[in-house]
């Protein structure tokens, strides 16, 4: 029979070789992420950073923001972003030729002021009328999701009036604190960046006008840390990071 010491150096030694980072080199990785994954590598990141002794540098963006940083030669390793970055073949270039990995993905919706009226949004002329009853409407206009929610007014014969009430905000975590502040009356936007103090769900999209925005994960062609990259999008793909992904209303891969 083993000391006790003895076997816990043992299921130690033995948890090191299951784990999916084990014997890799502590490294940098410089990650470019979509904006609205801000709240989920908050968690994700530090969970990653212990586990396998890397670093994470993220930059958080819009879609349209991050192929231009991506197709300017900035250096990076990896990209965890909306899968509309990939529709670019000039930044599409940038990533090896290995298959994508779809992380994680969400639908949209609508939120109010905590406290104030949930109006109905269960149909599509049930949403068209509360959005053009609405005195103001925040979300980022200038991002994959936000290209979504236009064409949803537009969809709904509703553009140029939605156009005269937005409330255009530069990151997706400012919707909520607008809504909360009473800047504006009503945040549409992926369903994960509008759960937030001060706010209430007013509901989803209706089926009819719902749709998922995926978030892809892949490597950059030059980077010098292929390993470590391939470790964290492995990462994300464990039953852990699955929990978290789901906790933060999103659905896995």
């Amino acid at each position: 029979m083993k000391p006790p010491r003895r076997i816990a150096i043992s299921t130690l030694g033995l948890l090191l070789m299951l784990s999916p980072t084990a014997g890799l080199k502590a490294a940098e990785l410089k990650v470019i992420a979509g904006g609205s994954l801000t709240g989920l590598f908050g968690e994700l990141g530090p969970r990653f950073e212990q586990a396998s002794g890397h670093k994470l540098v993220i930059h958080f963006d819009s879609t349209p923001n991050i192929i231009t940083r991506i197709t300017s030669g900035t250096p990076f390793d990896l990209a965890v972003v909306p899968v509309d970055v990939f529709r670019s073949a000039e930044a599409k270039a940038r990533f090896t030729p290995a298959p994508s990995v779809d992380i994680a993905r969400a639908g949209y919706g609508v939120i109010v002021r905590a406290g104030a009226p949930k109006p109905d949004i269960s149909t599509p002329a049930a949403l068209k009328q509360t959005l053009l009853s609405a005195s103001s409407i925040a979300f980022v206009p200038a991002s994959a999701a936000g290209s979504y929610v236009t064409k949803t007014f537009e969809h709904l014969g509703i553009g140029e009036a939605m156009a005269a009430k937005t409330r255009p905000q530069a990151a997706p975590n400012q919707i909520a604190a607008a809504v909360a502040k009473g800047d504006a009356e009503l945040g549409i936007f992926l369903t994960n960046v509008l759960i937030a103090p001060g706010v209430e769900l007013a509901g989803p999209f209706p089926v009819e006008l719902q749709q998922e925005l995926v978030f892809t994960a892949a490597i950059a062609a030059d980077t010098k840390e292929p390993d470590a990259a391939r470790a964290l999008i492995d990462y994300l793909r464990t039953p852990a990071a699955t929990a978290v992904i789901k906790n933060a209303g999103m659905n896995p891969g």
